[in-house]
């Protein structure tokens, strides 16, 4: 039995394509597309919540604050906090280099006898006391298998060049010098070996005007004060004490030796 529809209907049913795998691919992306804008259509037509203003989820709190019982974003230290015990040794920091990729690092420390040495951490510094962290302003020691810190020292005054001069013997450079206020010059040792061959010199919040005033540069390393070869800035404030004034100074800048004469307050 064969079923026979009206003419009209027979002649439409032959004008349409047949259906084949691909074609049948075809539609059903064409119907995932369609649905696809009707959900955007839906979204874009509707509030956030049909029922209700939408509400941000409640913060946990008690997360929150154990989190920070057990972090201390001043002093940075592990654990649930406490008090940082300072180290009775007779060492000062000078510097630090804090590597924070690999753990290590290494620091400036002047030993009881006045040198300064660079220790990395692991080195002993001194018998029973080694080196175990560096910190952005501080160092840990292991003595004994306690931890101990000793931090920059950032307790000395404002440094400047220079004493007043009188105005009436005061000649332009000098002049120029007294009337610079509140000049400063950052003196920082230059390591070589682990130990240091000089003292770097850098402008302070005058924007260098006390480096030009005392003949410096920025990056002038001083080598030599008075004929004496730089070892530790102990040695150079104790050189330059003890001969008030204008001081003869040799200056490494960028390789070449330059001979000065001026004055400096270490």
């Amino acid at each position: 039995m064969r079923l026979r529809f009206h003419p009209p209907a027979e002649r439409l049913l032959r004008r349409l394509p047949s259906l084949t795998a691909l074609s049948a691919v075809e539609l059903l992306l064409l119907t995932l597309i369609a649905v696809q804008v009707a959900r955007l259509a839906w979204i874009v037509a509707t509030p956030v919540d049909p029922v209700g203003n939408w509400r941000a989820p409640a913060a946990h709190a008690p997360a929150f604050d154990s989190v920070l019982a057990e972090f201390d974003p001043f002093f940075r230290l592990p654990g649930a906090g406490g008090a940082a015990v300072v180290s009775s040794l007779v060492l000062k920091l000078y510097g630090v280099r804090e590597d924070r990729a690999t753990g290590r690092g290494s620091a400036i420390i002047a030993l009881p006898d006045g040198n300064q040495r660079s220790f990395a951490v692991g080195e002993e510094i001194v018998p029973g006391a080694t080196l175990a962290e560096v910190g952005f302003d501080s160092a840990t020691i292991n003595r004994n298998g306690i931890a101990e810190q000793i931090f920059l020292d950032q307790s000395r005054p404002a440094q400047t060049v220079g004493p007043a001069v009188p105005a009436a013997t005061a000649g332009p450079a000098q002049t120029a010098r007294r009337a610079a206020p509140n000049p400063q010059i950052g003196f920082q040792p230059r390591m070589s070996g682990g130990r240091v061959n000089g003292i770097s010199v850098s402008a302070g919040i005058d924007g260098g005007y006390a480096l030009r005033a005392a003949g410096l540069m920025p990056g002038d390393v001083i080598v030599s004060i008075n004929g004496h070869r730089i070892e530790s800035l102990d040695q150079a404030r104790t050189i330059v004490q003890r001969a008030p004034g204008e001081v003869s100074v040799i200056v490494d800048r960028g390789g070449r030796a330059v001979a000065l004469r001026t004055s400096l307050d270490l």
